[in-house]
């Protein structure tokens, strides 16, 4: 036995040793003349990246304010723009980006801040404050936009007309005009005092509603938003933190921000009902590792890992990921406080991954090769689940049923594509209640990919199912009408 044990082991430490390799680190970015927090000596906080016009850019948060380096070359980062807090110094801890049509918008929890809303889009020449004030929101915690319904979602919210919100979401079809569609706590008998942070992709929001545990909730119809299903009990269950869902929608990575706690995958390929499908964590030594945010980009979910800094997880099978990628970004002990890798950012076009650490500022990081920004196809959330069991069918053999605009009004666009041809198949829209609202004939499907296009009749705006029957298939995707 022992000379075949000894092979064996060598070589499953040669493929740990291969699965595990130290990224490899372009440059860093810090600025020596900024303050720490008074609270955990946090000079900086959330990272966020933008492509504009040619150039790379990560966008960091500090105690001053909004840092611009450019990482276009990403071995020679450099300031190349900076926009002061509203508040600043050592009373800041938090602060908060994403960007929607040419405009970065920026959030922080402390002070008499306000929120900024900055124009990007004559980088890298300048960058212009186009809204800097606290009539809609003078503090978050953070904010999350779904880009494809224009909607802001801004999590444990002050300021403006409604005080206090542990919840709003705002319609920015016009970016710099903040429509306000409602504040929200109760998701589904789930009482938040705060929602800490959330992803929402078309409508569905993933809600982590910090020691209240987890929501999801459709909020296509912001004056009536339905919950799907909640989460109050799991293994490692403290403060639910941060989340993100896997580009296909079957798949959600939660973690709860507590010392020695593991991050949970759920499977959510029926979100009315989640499982539990693992849970893993940094495999390193210090028993108090801690996580902070996380980032499903393609086939890797990158995480950042306070003291222990980034890890990097292939998630190919995303209910067994495989550690793929570390770098251990921070210099202080291991303690039970809060300190180290803060932010992460993996969208920006070269691939290069951006690393905020709280004392140390930014790290730039070589891709893993996957260019995910040029190739990351999000999938909708499957909501066959919400549909009477007298609509709802076996999988279908139409693969791909993408339909467009959403929301839609007076056309509906359908892509689909079929595995073989298929005379006869009927499209038929219904509400969620089952009802049948419309129907469009039967179609003569050809095996490919091909794009229908149906006028629609006058129905009051909401969410609605197009449901697409052939012989022996169904397939159903979620339609918004305005």
């Amino acid at each position: 036995m022992k000379p075949i044990l000894l092979p064996v082991l060598l070589l499953l430490l040669s493929c740990t040793l291969f699965a595990q390799q130290e990224a490899n680190l372009l440059s860093t970015w810090s600025d020596p003349t900024l303050v720490g927090s008074n609270a955990y000596d946090n000079t900086y906080n959330e990272v966020w990246g933008l492509a504009v016009n040619g150039y790379e850019y990560a966008v960091i948060g500090s105690t001053a304010g909004t840092h611009f380096i450019d990482v276009t070359d990403p071995e020679s980062p450099f300031e190349a723009h900076f926009v002061a807090g509203a508040a600043q110094g050592g009373g800041i801890i938090h602060r908060d980006y994403h960007d929607y049509q040419g405009y970065l918008y920026a959030v922080c929890d402390e002070g008499p801040s306000t929120l900024q809303i900055m124009d990007i889009t004559q980088l890298p020449d300048t960058v212009i404050v186009a809204y800097d004030a606290p009539t809609r929101i003078q503090t978050a915690h953070n904010i999350f936009i779904d880009t494809a319904t224009a909607k802001l979602y801004g999590f444990a919210v002050n300021g403006g007309p409604q005080n206090y919100s542990a919840m709003r979401v705002y319609d920015i079809s016009d970016p710099l005009d903040l429509n306000y569609l409602g504040e929200y706590n109760n998701f589904g008998g789930l009482i938040a005092g705060h929602v800490h942070d959330g992803y929402v992709r078309d409508d569905i929001a993933f809600l982590n509603c910090g020691g209240a545990g987890f929501a999801m909730v459709d909020f296509s119809d912001p004056a009536n938003p339905e919950t799907i299903s909640t989460i109050t009990d799991y293994p490692f269950r403290g403060y639910n933190h941060s989340g993100w869902l896997t580009d296909d929608g079957s798949h959600y990575f939660m973690a709860d921000e507590n010392h020695a706690f593991d991050i949970k995958v759920f499977d959510v390929s029926n979100p009315c009902e989640p499982e539990l499908a693992n849970t893993f964590d940094a495999e390193v030594s210090n028993p108090n590792s801690i996580t902070h945010n996380q980032i499903v980009a393609c086939d890797y979910l990158y995480v950042s890992y306070y003291y222990d800094g980034m890890v990097v997880y292939d998630i190919s099978d995303p209910a067994n990921p495989q550690k793929a990628l570390y770098y251990d970004t921070s210099d202080e002990p291991n303690g039970t406080s809060y300190k180290g890798a803060w932010g992460i950012y993996p969208f920006l076009p070269s691939g290069n991954i951006l690393v905020v650490d709280m004392q140390e500022g930014l790290f730039v990081f070589e891709s893993v090769g996957d260019n995910c920004a040029a190739t990351q196809e999000l999938q909708p959330v499957n909501l066959d689940c919400l549909l009477p069991v007298s609509v709802q069918e076996e999988a279908p053999e139409a693969g791909h049923l993408l339909v467009y605009p959403q929301p839609a009004s007076g056309q509906l666009q359908v892509e689909l594509n079929m595995s073989r041809p298929q005379a006869g198949a009927q499209f038929a829209l219904y509400g969620l209640h089952g009802q049948l609202v419309q129907q469009f004939g039967p179609q003569d499907l050809a095996a490919g990919a091909q794009t229908l296009a149906f006028p629609l009749q006058a129905h009051p705006q909401g969410l609605y199912v197009l449901r697409v029957q052939g012989e022996q298939w169904s397939h159903s995707a979620k339609v918004i009408l305005k």
